[in-house]
C-alpha cells in the first residue's frame, strides 16, 4: 500500500486521524456491547454525569460536538431504554433537563472502566498525551472557526 502521507500530507493526516478514531471507537463498541450501550450513549452518560442535574439536550450537544436534533434523538432512545429521564425545568417551563436513572448510573459506572481506551492510550507517555491533547484541541478549535 502506497504511503498516502507522501501524496498530500495534510489530507493524509486527516485520513490517519479518521482511521485512528474509527479503530478506537470499534474497540470501545466491543467493550460496551456487554453492557448494552453504545459509545455515543456512554459519552452522553459521561457528559450528563459531569454537568449534573442541570444538563439540557443543548448543553450535552455542545459538549459532544453533535447537532442538537441528533442529541435529542439519542436522549429519546436512552429514555426508552430507561437510562435517563427528561424532567421539565421548574424555573423555565419550556426547558427540559436530562437526569440519569438508577439504570443510567449503573451503565455510567460500567462505561467508566474503559479498559480498551486505557490499554490503547497506555502506549503514550504523559508528555505524549499532553502533546496529543494540545494538537487535537488546536485542530478542533481551528476547524470550529471555519
Amino acid at each position: 500500500m502506497k504511503n498516502f502521507l507522501s501524496i498530500d500530507q495534510d489530507y493524509g493526516l486527516c485520513v490517519l486521524l479518521q482511521q485512528t478514531c474509527k479503530a478506537i471507537l470499534e474497540a470501545c463498541q466491543q467493550e460496551l456491547k456487554q453492557y448494552g450501550i453504545s459509545p455515543s450513549q456512554a459519552m452522553a452518560l459521561f457528559v450528563i454525569k459531569a454537568i449534573g442535574d442541570k444538563a439540557t439536550p443543548a448543553e450535552i450537544a455542545q459538549w459532544i460536538s453533535q447537532k442538537p436534533h441528533s442529541v435529542s434523538e439519542l436522549i429519546s432512545r436512552m429514555e426508552k431504554q430507561g437510562l435517563v429521564r427528561k424532567v421539565k425545568d421548574l424555573d423555565r417551563k419550556n426547558l427540559v433537563r436530562v437526569v440519569l436513572t438508577e439504570k443510567g448510573r449503573e451503565a455510567y459506572y460500567h462505561s467508566t472502566r474503559r479498559e480498551s481506551i486505557h490499554q490503547i492510550m497506555s502506549f503514550l507517555s504523559e508528555e505524549g498525551r499532553q502533546q496529543l491533547r494540545h494538537c487535537l484541541q488546536t485542530l478542533r478549535d481551528k476547524a470550529r472557526e471555519r
